[in-house]
């Protein structure tokens, strides 16, 4: 049902999770009491105890936002990643509640809800931009994919027998090659996530790069690469051996047929993603990790 208010905003849930159930429920009444309005998928609405007042939409496209402030998230690496296509395709900011593990595109944890509300209600946050990646796959010279990621793109191979042959290429010129379990090219929101399994560098979110970042390679020189934004990452997988597959921000995929080379460039679109408060991701990095500081004295004063 369609309602007259000065403001909405859309909220996306994992509904298979209790505690997203549970938190949707908390951050709708809050919304709602406060005089905000409340979007919610038809799809995912038939799982959450919603009131009358909740306004439903069928279609699962970027149009669903239109008129909404914010997108409001609440699930695991999964979920999060699924709302960046809504943000990312609509270009409404993003806040992330994390109900998962890690979580590091979330910006508060599921017993910070009351914060989250207070600061949606008073417009409380800031909004920064997230940097992407454009993916185009070519086949004897001809586009026969186009794609996007915020975190990754990653070349694989299909199966667990062969490894994947590839040459890497950075602006126009070739690098090495190797036989590997895949490639990952990466932003820096996304070298927390499958680059840092592969062994790549942490960086920093404002730090702007890309990364190329070997799986399992068998090689003497299979090293992380950071490039400039402005490069332009390709990968291309030798026309002998068997096809392999490009994974989208582990979302969407593709199969790659031998000789396939897959483009990596900085995204012409980026992820807004809302920001509560203005810790370091230094600080966010340590409490993700759980990593050991204690001893530490700082800078003399």
């Amino acid at each position: 049902m369609m309602q007259n208010r000065a403001r909405t905003v859309f909220l996306l849930a994992h509904t298979g999770r209790p505690a997203a159930i549970r938190s949707a429920e908390l951050v709708v009444k809050g919304l709602l009491r406060s005089g905000i309005g409340v979007r919610v998928l038809e799809a995912e609405a038939q799982d959450l105890p919603l009131p009358d007042e909740v306004e439903l939409v069928r279609e699962a496209t970027p149009q669903c936002l239109d008129g909404c402030e914010l997108l409001i998230v609440l699930g695991g690496d999964g979920t999060l990643l699924r709302g960046a296509e809504f943000a990312r395709a609509s270009g409404v900011p993003m806040l992330g509640v994390n109900l998962g593990r890690v979580g590091f595109l979330a910006e508060a944890e599921r017993d910070d809800l009351d914060k989250v509300v207070d600061r949606v209600v008073t417009k409380a946050y800031e909004v920064e931009e997230r940097m992407t990646v454009d993916v185009v796959v070519h086949q004897n010279g001809d586009v026969v994919h186009t794609d996007w990621a915020l975190n990754e793109a990653a070349v694989q191979k299909a199966g667990a027998e062969k490894l994947l042959e590839v040459v890497l290429e950075i602006d126009g010129r070739p690098v090495t090659g190797f036989g590997c379990d895949g490639i990952v090219l990466s932003t820096p929101t996304g070298s927390t996530a499958y680059a840092f399994s592969a062994g790549g560098p942490v960086v920093w979110p404002e730090v702007e790069a890309l990364l190329m970042v070997p799986i399992s390679a068998h090689a003497l020189f299979a090293k992380p690469l950071v490039t400039s934004p402005n490069s332009v990452l390709a990968v291309e997988v030798l026309p002998h051996i068997p096809p392999g597959v490009l994974w989208c921000d582990g979302r969407r995929t593709v199969e790659l047929p031998p000789g396939a080379r897959v483009e990596v460039r900085r995204g012409a679109v980026p992820v807004r993603l809302a920001r509560l408060h203005h810790a370091s991701f230094t600080d966010r990095l340590v409490a993700k990790f759980a990593l050991p500081v204690s001893g530490w004295r700082g800078a003399p004063h």
